[in-house]
């Protein structure tokens, strides 16, 4: 089997790509075993090929179904979790103060305690 184009597996239905998900993970069972008895070398290094056209057959699936989802939960007031935009972890699930201001320039109670009863000293050196 020849290398699959991505552009030709977009136009193609779910259920076609699953046909040729199931072929592609046969002839891989396939060349798997002519490996074990010693099949020819242009059988070994046909495995890469189909292994990467797995790959690729499952990303288009996986691409279009999350497009479809996307669609569908376009007017809608709240988005499941895998569709909201990613953001840094801190961001994500910090409080909403957190959110919408600098995080640089917050502090918590304790460092604010802190900085009051311990200032930083200044010490003058004599020349």
């Amino acid at each position: 089997m020849a290398r699959i184009k991505v552009h030709e597996l977009r136009g193609k239905s779910k259920a076609d790509l699953f046909a040729q998900l199931k072929d592609l993970k046969a002839e891989l069972a396939l060349l798997r075993v002519a490996k074990v008895t010693g099949g020819a070398p242009n059988k070994l290094s046909k495995i890469k090929v189909v292994r990467t056209s797995i790959a690729q057959v499952l990303t288009v699936i996986s691409q279009t179904q999350k497009s479809m989802l996307r669609e569908a939960y376009k007017k809608k007031k709240y988005l499941p979790l895998d569709l909201r935009p990613k953001k840094t972890r801190a961001i994500a699930g910090g409080s909403p103060s957190i959110r919408y201001c600098s995080t640089a320039s917050l502090k918590t109670e304790r460092e604010k305690k802190k900085e009051k009863y311990f200032p930083l000293r200044k010490y003058a050196i004599k020349a």
